[in-house]
């Protein structure tokens, strides 16, 4: 039953993006930039994504520390486990900047939707050398009062698996001066990464005390990591400890138990 309920959301899901991705992306073509508009339009994709998702399959959303959410320009750093992060994360972003792989600009209507948007694009194939135009850009972006939305690792990450930031996001601490909020979340345990079946729960997410500019390259580093990390595993394990729906493979629970480990939690 579940896996007919999974099929029914990816259905509706993926029909509904790429409907929206073409009328945003005629949009940008016709009216060039028309943010509000645009904006608008993806609250609605964002909030009726999460409704499915809680009325189909039975993954009801909660966020919370919203107050550490600083007024003005700022970067929010989340873990990256599922869709579900940027579903829950647009609401408090006012007015978002996503950084996203160049080539995703590429594809037809949903590359002209995000660059009608307030879209930071890196492009990968260049290594060191984009951090300079990804920089400027982000500049742009925070004068226009926009809020940055990076996912550190680079990538979706399997829940409780072992971290991989990049340095990309300490680099723009570094160079921008403003602060950083570190998002902490355990959506992968309800939908992970190339998973075709999603499993009842609540995915919660909390935006964590920011960190403040001045701090060395290292140091935002170190605080970062263990922000994220400390704090995702605290709501994957609370999950786990009230019970889940999913099956627990051999490999979810080792991960669960170096969780409970390094965190000194009995099971």
């Amino acid at each position: 039953m579940q896996s007919l309920r999974s099929a029914l959301f990816y259905l509706l899901f993926l029909g509904q993006t790429v409907i929206l991705a073409i009328v945003v992306g005629t949009i940008a073509i016709v009216a060039r930039r028309r943010v509000e508009l645009n904006w608008r339009i993806g609250q609605y994709w964002g909030e009726s994504n999460k409704a499915l998702l809680r009325w189909i399959v039975g993954i009801r959303t909660e966020v919370t520390g919203s107050e550490n959410i600083p007024p003005g320009g700022c970067i929010l750093a989340a873990k990256h486990q599922s869709d579900w992060d940027i579903f829950a994360i647009l609401p408090y972003t006012i007015r978002p900047a996503f950084i996203a792989k160049k080539e995703l600009m590429n594809i037809p209507f949903f590359g002209w939707a995000a660059s009608s948007l307030d879209t930071i694009t890196i492009d990968r194939s260049r290594g060191g050398q984009a951090i300079p135009a990804m920089m400027d850009d982000a500049r742009g972006a925070l004068a226009r009062g926009c809020r940055i939305i990076i996912f550190p690792e680079g990538t979706r990450r399997a829940p409780l698996a072992e971290p991989d930031y990049k340095y990309g996001l300490a680099r723009m601490y570094v160079e921008l001066g403003v602060p950083v909020v570190p998002v902490a979340l355990n959506s992968g345990l309800f939908w992970g990464r190339n998973s075709l079946i999603l499993w009842p729960g609540i995915a919660r997410a909390q935006f964590l005390s920011p960190i403040q500019p001045g701090l060395s390259l290292e140091e935002f580093q170190r605080q970062l990591v263990k922000s994220i990390e400390t704090n995702s595993d605290r709501l994957a394990l609370d999950a786990v400890d009230k019970g889940l729906s999913r099956p627990m493979t051999p490999e979810l629970e080792a991960r669960i138990a170096a969780a409970r480990l390094r965190n000194g939690r009995s099971a």
